[in-house]
């Protein structure tokens, strides 16, 4: 009599199945509310992506989940969401970078760095963990919720660490969307100015057009170009956090059930190949590959809502993976870091503008 065995793969995606099951559903609410957001106040305040977190987080807090769902939950919060790093390379390009002008790339990539450097200063002086003061640096300087979700695996952090900087990041850039045509207005900023005003300070892409869309059609081709070079900023930041964070990744693991167990990797120091991460490099590869034009252009669009879906996924097993508690405590360092960071931005930025002579 022979005895049948399931194959290794079958096995692995029946314990996969009923938490990426749970993460996918939680990412359709999400979606759902988005839509409902459209319908009733003519546009999305918050992202499918924010409401991705939100939804997981409420989810936990009213059930906490046994131990079946959490090998999808992990897989979603990590493996899902360095695939959408990866594919978010594909919708970098250099070519329209290179038309900006030298300078003007330098001085963005300049206002990234200081940017960088201030907020995670503010961060630990306000005594935040080095994690999470790296994400709200990161997140503020960079494209909010994308760099916070790319940095989180180059560091180790865990879902507690993403959801509170994603959490308050997302309601401060939907106040900036609001905030900076009053800012442009009273500064008498030129379209162009504006334009680059909003490129160096706002979160996300949509966000710039958003921002920048009552100040006319300059500010908003300013803005988005000057929001792509910024975005283009998050693979060398990343690639320097994986050389410069192994400290961070051999800290002592959760202990099960936690959503994160297993993820950091045993203290010591990593073979030269694992120091940078492999969906960096792919992140990396992509962009280049776009800007050598060697990805059909009929790819760019489904590559690109992949990255959407995927990030959103992961955001809902980031949010099912949060101890409410956690991010309740880190509450008010958090706010204040979050927006004393995008002061010292909207600074160095009129800076930058002033010195350029932009507009």
């Amino acid at each position: 009599m022979t005895t049948r065995t399931n194959p290794p793969h079958s096995n692995r995606v029946s314990r996969l199945a009923p938490g990426v099951i749970l993460c996918v559903a939680v990412t359709g609410a999400a979606f759902a509310l988005q839509q409902g957001e459209q319908m009733l106040f003519g546009r999305a305040w918050l992202e499918a992506l924010v409401l991705a977190i939100v939804a997981g987080t409420t989810l936990r807090s009213l059930w906490t989940p046994d131990a079946r769902w959490f090998p999808g939950i992990g897989f979603s919060a990590k493996f899902l969401l360095e695939l959408a790093v990866v594919l978010l390379g594909a919708s970098i390009s250099a070519a329209t970078i290179v038309a900006a002008g030298p300078w003007l790339l330098i001085g963005i990539a300049g206002t990234v760095a200081a940017a960088i450097v201030s907020s995670f200063a503010i961060g630990k002086l306000l005594r935040l963990p080095t994690r999470m003061a790296l994400l709200i640096a990161c997140g503020n300087s960079i494209c909010g919720n994308s760099a916070i979700a790319a940095v989180a695996p180059v560091i180790g952090a865990d879902g507690e660490d993403v959801a509170a900087s994603i959490g308050f990041t997302a309601v401060l850039g939907v106040v900036v969307v609001l905030g900076l045509p009053l800012v442009g207005a009273g500064l008498h900023m030129s379209g162009l100015q504006y334009g680059a005003l909003a490129g160096l300070t706002v979160y996300a892409v949509p966000q710039v057009i958003a921002a920048a869309a009552p100040i006319g059609p300059v500010a908003v081709q300013m803005g988005t170009l000057v929001k792509l070079v910024r975005v283009l900023m998050l693979g060398p930041v990343c690639v320097v956090l994986s050389l410069t964070s192994t400290g961070l990744r051999e800290e002592a693991d959760e202990l099960p059930p936690h959503v994160t167990t297993g993820e950091r990797p045993v203290p010591g120091r990593p073979p030269l190949h694992h120091l940078v991460p492999w969906f960096i490099i792919g992140f990396l590869g992509l962009a280049g590959l776009r800007s050598l034009d060697m990805i059909p252009h009929a790819a760019l669009a489904p590559m690109g809502t992949a990255a959407t879906l995927l990030t959103v996924v992961s955001m809902a097993a980031l949010g099912l993976g949060v101890d409410v508690r956690t991010v309740a405590q880190a509450g008010g360092r958090v706010t204040t870091a979050v927006v004393l960071s995008l002061a010292v931005l909207g600074a160095i930025s009129l800076t930058l503008i002033h010195l350029l002579h932009i507009g």
